[in-house]
């Protein structure tokens, strides 16, 4: 882990442009807000982009068409936090803690995409990082919040 001061805001941004039309093809939005301008987070740039793939991954093969995708990103208690939300395609007839079991799907009839890796990858990225990682799951809402530790130098 090479950790090093990164704007969170400025990853939300990069990762909502990188997947911006296979998100479009899924006719899914995005509306993003940021809470707070600069967030400057103790983290490893590579760690995080892949902690952002599998999370934007995940809300492409598993939200709603035609429904929209909740960023929130704001600073709390000495950690800068994304939180994302969707609603699922499928009911989610699982546990929080099951969906971050490797090889564990939302949907268990879904066998044809995925191994069920990406979100118990994002959590221990994040986990190794000094982050916390939890998951909400209400009727069909969806929600993940990742907290990063804030950098010392802002």
């Amino acid at each position: 882990v090479e950790l090093q001061t990164l704007d969170l805001n400025e990853l939300v941004q990069q990762s909502i442009g990188e997947y911006e039309d296979k998100l479009q093809e899924r006719n899914i939005e995005i509306r993003a807000n940021a809470i707070v301008d600069d967030i400057p987070i103790l983290a490893d740039g590579k760690h995080m982009w892949r902690i952002a793939e599998n999370l934007f991954t995940n809300v492409i093969k598993y939200t709603m068409p035609y429904t929209r995708v909740y960023i929130e990103t704001d600073v709390e208690d000495g950690y800068g936090r994304i939180i994302m939300k969707n609603v699922s395609d499928q009911a989610l007839d699982i546990s929080p803690e099951e969906l971050t079991q490797r090889f564990v799907r939302g949907e268990e009839s879904r066998t044809t995409e995925g191994s069920g890796l990406g979100l118990s990858i994002a959590e221990s990225l994040t986990a190794i990082q000094g982050g916390k990682f939890s998951i909400n799951i209400d009727g069909d809402l969806f929600k993940v919040t990742i907290e990063m530790p804030l950098s010392q130098s802002s």
